[in-house]
């Protein structure tokens, strides 16, 4: 057990470094207007590009994923981050800043799923929702390393250098993966998925998508998590700033208080997971009322909300944090087999899908409605509520397409929420 926590803890501080490389550009985005001369609408659009390369890449990092495992993966996308962060610190061109943002886009898709489908080879099932939880909740800490140290670091040293040491450091964290990662522990055998053409290929992305527990998962994950990212990606610090009357540092400690948040909640939504199985949606749909409910209350105020009341609002919508993690347990709960890692890939689309429309619209709105204001980011945050709409009508629709698709074969009462543990753990 002990080589386990150390195959698992050397991914996930891999993981960390991404999301350190996924948030670094959403906490420096003033700077990033000043440096690139760009205006809220372009500076979503250096977000939004990444997160369609995030997400466009999922499937395709899926495939690969099966077919040539977790090691190889994670290496490969701490490497190709780096190569984007520091083509980002050397440029002051906004194509190549682009160009730069869409190499991390490209590498972060290889990480996530890549160390979260080592969790079941490792692990006894029984633990794997915790770990599972663990290790998406202790990735955030990625966001307090931009949000504190690389955010003081930009303000200090500026650009160049900030963006040089986050390259580097993506750097120096793939040398132990490629030393100490292994994709199953000693003695065990894996069957990977075999070489296949297109066509193939194909075939297999559009049978999982069938499978309704396979778009159960995508929903819950798109539901749960677009708010907070959206939030930490692109325009929390912003808001905080210019709408709310934050200082830079202040905004900043505040999304820290998010990831705390986080690495609360995450074990806990874990542990009820593995407790009630049969439970795991209606936890999902609370989680994402209480964020509607939240955002609701700040957005009818007339003017800059209390800051306990912010404080609550970030204390609340990182709670999907790790309600969008039910959403893979879904994948691996129907899924257990040489497809995990693309059904990983097509369940952690459905989050940054909904990541994409919010970003991508609230700036469209911010451009139209003045700028950085009040009333204007007022605007852009209704955005959310046709994302949230959508996500609530699809997992109740696959909800009940899933506990149909499993009554012929489970025997008592079906439930759309039941665990099937994988064969080989």
């Amino acid at each position: 057990m002990r080589r386990a926590y150390l195959v698992w803890g050397v991914g996930v501080s891999v993981y960390v470094i991404a999301v350190l490389q996924r948030t670094s550009f959403g906490v420096s985005g003033l700077a990033a207007a000043d440096r690139f001369h760009a205006g809220p609408s372009v500076l979503s659009e250096f977000v939004v590009l990444q997160v369609i390369v995030y997400a466009g890449m999922q499937i395709p990092a899926g495939l690969m994923l099966d077919r040539f495992g977790s090691r190889a993966m994670v290496v490969a996308g701490a490497v190709v981050m780096a190569c984007g962060q520091a083509l980002l610190a050397a440029t002051g061109t906004l194509s190549l800043a682009i160009i730069g943002r869409v190499l991390v886009g490209c590498g972060d898709a290889c990480t996530f799923i890549s160390v979260l489908r080592l969790v079941p080879r490792w692990f006894p099932p029984r633990r794997v929702p915790l770990i599972s939880q663990l290790t998406a909740m202790l990735g955030q800490l990625g966001q307090i390393l931009s949000a504190v140290p690389f955010l003081a670091l930009l303000h200090i040293a500026g650009w160049s250098p900030a963006y040089t040491a986050v390259a580097a450091l993506g750097l120096a964290g793939a040398i132990p993966a490629v030393l100490l990662v292994r994709d199953l522990p000693p003695g065990s055998a894996e069957v990977r998925a075999a070489p296949a053409g297109l066509r193939q290929l194909g075939g297999r992305v559009r049978a999982l998508w069938r499978h309704p527990g396979t778009r159960l998962g995508f929903f819950t994950h798109m539901g749960t998590m677009f708010s907070t990212t959206t939030f930490a990606l692109m325009w929390g610090v912003p808001y905080l700033v210019s709408a709310q009357g934050f200082s830079q540092s202040a905004a900043g400690w505040l999304l820290t208080v998010s990831v705390a948040v986080a690495l609360v909640a995450g074990p806990l939504v874990g542990e009820l997971c593995g407790r009630f199985p049969l439970r795991r949606s209606q936890l999902v749909l609370g989680i994402m009322a209480a964020g509607v409910a939240m955002w609701t209350t700040v957005l009818t105020l007339d003017g800059p909300a209390p800051r306990w009341l912010l404080v609550l609002l970030v204390v609340v919508i990182s709670v999907g944090g790790p309600g969008s993690n039910v959403g893979f347990d879904y994948a691996r709960t129907f899924h257990p087999g040489s497809t995990l890692g693309t059904a990983q890939g097509i369940v952690n689309i459905g989050g940054f899908l909904g990541t994409l429309l919010a970003i991508e619209g609230m700036g469209l709105v911010l451009g139209r409605a003045g700028g950085y204001t009040f009333d204007a980011f007022r605007l852009a945050w209704l955005v959310q509520y046709p994302i949230w709409a959508i996500a609530c009508a699809g997992i109740l629709v696959s909800r009940r397409k899933t506990r149909r698709h499993l009554e012929p074969v489970v025997a008592g009462p079906a439930s759309a929420d039941r665990i099937v543990q994988p064969a080989a753990g």
